[in-house]
């Protein structure tokens, strides 16, 4: 069947998955990985770390994937933020991310170049405020995902549905989604796409190492070391100077309490290693085979 959904039509790619910002891990070449399976792939401007190597970066996804992509300006995170969406308007980059914090100076520049704005929140109150400045589509974080956290966060479930009823804008739903009944269930609630991060994280392509892969396998969603990192409480403040300081290419730490800072609950549905096609096609295929397993929509007109 054809996943077509305002979130496809869009950003122009084939299923309405994208993938998450992956602070750590988000280069150009996981991010050509997840558009050439159909989904839309995101270069996180602050893996980068400069302008100059961001400009090559762009070059080199467009030079190996011809499908469409979004780069990702994280508010208060990213280093040279203004100089880097010079680079992004400069090089035509049709769809930009800000997330995090408000984005209005930015999400103006963007919109006033011709070009897609989507704004990634925690919160209603903020998604609500980001549509009102005019964001094409808003991506709201459940509790269930990886990250700086709101105090006024909810799980993914209730922030989903109450957005649903109060936003007109594309809402993207993100926060514990990994697998086909999580992303049925995220449409169902309102949502017309997903963003996965840990699911993405724990593929072949994914930069980060093997054992800290092998550790997502092993963990299970009430380890304590995940429920700790991924629930509020996290030092914010630590993650804004270590973002300050730099980017580190990958995670390959012996410290498995930092390692779990980048998985969310959607480990509960990590058992293998499969390649980013294989993620996106199980959960699309999954999602097909559920549809047509259930007996009382075939009797619908």
């Amino acid at each position: 069947m054809r996943w077509k959904t305002r979130v496809t039509e869009l950003l122009g790619c084939e299923y309405p998955i994208l993938q998450g910002a992956m602070s750590r891990i988000g280069n150009w070449k996981f991010a050509a990985s997840v558009s050439a399976a159909g989904a839309l792939g995101c270069l996180n401007a602050a893996v980068s770390r400069t302008p100059e190597k961001l400009r090559e970066d762009i070059g080199k996804l467009r030079e190996t994937t011809s499908k469409p992509f979004e780069v990702n300006l994280t508010v208060g995170m990213c280093p040279h933020i203004d100089e880097m969406l010079d680079v992004c308007l400069e090089e035509g980059v049709d769809v930009i991310e800000t997330s995090a914090f408000t984005a209005d100076v930015y999400g103006k520049r963007i919109k006033e170049a011709g070009r897609k704005w989507i704004h990634k929140t925690a919160t209603v109150k903020h998604a609500l405020h980001a549509e009102k400045q005019g964001a094409d589509a808003l991506i709201l974080v459940g509790l269930e995902g990886a990250g700086i956290k709101n105090i006024a966060q909810l799980p993914t479930m209730t922030t989903i549905a109450w957005a649903a009823k109060q936003i007109k804008a594309p809402i993207i739903a993100a926060g514990g989604i990994g697998d086909a009944h999580t992303f049925l269930a995220a449409l169902a609630l309102g949502a017309e796409g997903v963003m996965m991060g840990t699911a993405f994280t724990a593929t072949v392509e994914s930069p980060v190492s093997q054992r800290h892969k092998e550790n997502m396998i092993r963990t299970v969603p009430h380890d304590p070391w995940l429920r700790k990192t991924v629930m509020p409480g996290a030092d914010t403040q630590d993650y804004r100077e270590t973002m300050k300081k730099g980017v580190a290419p990958a995670i390959d730490t012996d410290d498995y309490a930092m390692e779990s800072r980048s998985m969310s609950f959607a480990v509960a549905y990590v058992d293998h290693i499969p390649t980013v096609r294989e993620v996106i096609g199980g959960i699309i295929t999954g999602a097909e085979d559920i549809l047509a397993s259930w007996e009382f929509l075939k009797g619908m007109t």
